[in-house]
């Protein structure tokens, strides 16, 4: 099974840009679906994004729809959730996951990291 190490959470401000990185190991990488999600205070975990194993086709979630894009460098063994024009509503605890489903749910992800928080102050 893959484990996988998120960075590059922080505290910025409304509008500004942020980039997380997820860096993937002891698994085929390129053999897994990637995704983000991302919890709250108070709210149910959320689907951010998520991309094929090859990069191809990518999905996300209404609310990040046009403001964030998920990538991959399988030579890397890492994928990346570019975050731009942020709001105070994307704070949250954002999670990494790998699977091996077109999924949107939390539970055709088998494998998770230990997440990076994002605050996002206005």
């Amino acid at each position: 099974q893959v484990q996988l190490v998120e960075s590059g959470g922080g505290l910025v401000q409304a509008g500004d840009s942020l980039r997380l990185s997820c860096a993937a190991s002891g698994g085929t990488f390129n053999g897994y679906v990637m995704g983000w999600f991302r919890l709250a205070p108070g709210k149910e975990r959320e689907f951010v994004a998520r991309i094929t194993w090859d990069g191809a086709n990518t999905y996300y979630g209404d609310s990040v729809k046009g403001r964030f894009t998920i990538s991959r460098d399988n030579a890397q063994n890492t994928v990346y959730l570019q975050m731009n024009s942020l709001k105070p509503e994307d704070t949250a605890i954002y999670y990494c996951a790998a699977g091996r489903w077109q999924s949107t749910s939390y539970s055709d992800f088998g494998s998770w990291g230990q997440g990076t928080q994002v605050t996002v102050s206005s």
